[in-house]
């Protein structure tokens, strides 16, 4: 591959930026970014890659466009690069969801224009270049969307980028992806952000100073809802039929606990703790985590 461009250099962007200069997988890299706080910390840390203002360049020198923007930010991207986009061109994002995004490619893509989903499973509640890591793709999955009207010479492309980049990757329909990752991804932040709430309301009510005495479970609770909230509140929107799903699926479980709590059923309480626990062997059996303790989560 000759030249590859990202657009948007956060923490992933500049990660994808480190990665790709540091394994040589492209000659030249540019670098579009609206923020000039983002700008001038990819200066300052003098990360690779050609800084440009202008995207038609270049778009018309890459063969690999890489969207690393916040799903909301698609449309105008797109009509700015409609008219320098080859059919040759790859395009591909890091979006967590993928049918609505979609939608908007479609609409708004040029016709004859291939754009070939991923998303890279990886990720910090942190954002901003400075904290781009060139492992962060690092024996991490890479979700590949494969549809009806999915370009498989360029599917074929992305799988064997990804694994240059460090990623195992798997291969599924946009349904699929959206309905999996509303539980074990979107879930899980709106949870967060919704705990820390919780947690701020309360302190409110009681007039207590709780948060100084945070224990691991808020602690960590509020490490992810650290994350960036457009990334997210975009993440929810997009994904919002699949996540009110698992929401309502939460609320019936929450309401199962409540009831054996009320009730002191102790038979029906441990069975739902001992049965949870087995997840959390299976995650490490899986390598997805490790087994030790880590309390600073780096």
């Amino acid at each position: 591959m000759k030249n590859v461009l990202i657009i948007g250099c956060g923490l992933l962007g500049s990660s994808l930026l480190r990665k790709i200069s540091k394994k040589k997988i492209a000659k030249k890299i540019f670098v579009y970014e609206k923020s000039k706080l983002n700008i001038s910390k990819i200066k300052k840390l003098k990360l690779p890659g050609k800084i440009v203002k202008s995207l038609k360049d270049a778009v018309v020198n890459s063969d690999l466009i890489i969207f690393c923007t916040p799903t909301s930010e698609y449309k105008k991207i797109i009509l700015k690069i409609n008219n320098f986009v080859s059919p040759n061109t790859i395009i591909t994002d890091i979006g967590s969801s993928k049918i609505e995004s979609s939608k908007i490619i479609k609409k708004f893509l040029k016709r004859g224009i291939h754009w070939t989903r991923s998303h890279p499973i990886t990720g910090s509640e942190v954002s901003g270049p400075e904290h781009g890591k060139d492992n962060m793709f690092e024996d991490k999955w890479c979700v590949l969307i494969k549809d009806k009207k999915t370009n498989l010479k360029h599917l074929k492309f992305l799988n064997s980028f990804w694994k240059k980049v460090g990623s195992k990757t798997v291969i599924m329909s946009s349904e699929k992806h959206d309905k999996i990752f509303s539980i074990t991804s979107h879930l899980p932040h709106l949870i967060a952000y919704n705990l820390v709430k919780s947690a701020q309301d309360f302190e409110k009510i009681l007039k207590f100073n709780l948060i100084k005495y945070s224990a691991g479970g808020l602690r960590d609770f509020s490490r992810i809802a650290a994350s960036n909230e457009i990334m997210w509140r975009d993440i929810f929107f997009d994904n919002k039929i699949n996540i009110t799903k698992a929401i309502d699926l939460f609320i019936k479980n929450l309401k199962s606990f409540k009831k054996d709590i009320n009730k002191k059923n102790n038979k029906s309480i441990l069975k739902k703790l001992i049965k949870t626990k087995k997840v959390r062997i299976k995650i490490i059996k899986l390598k997805q985590d490790i087994d030790k303790p880590n309390f600073g989560r780096d």
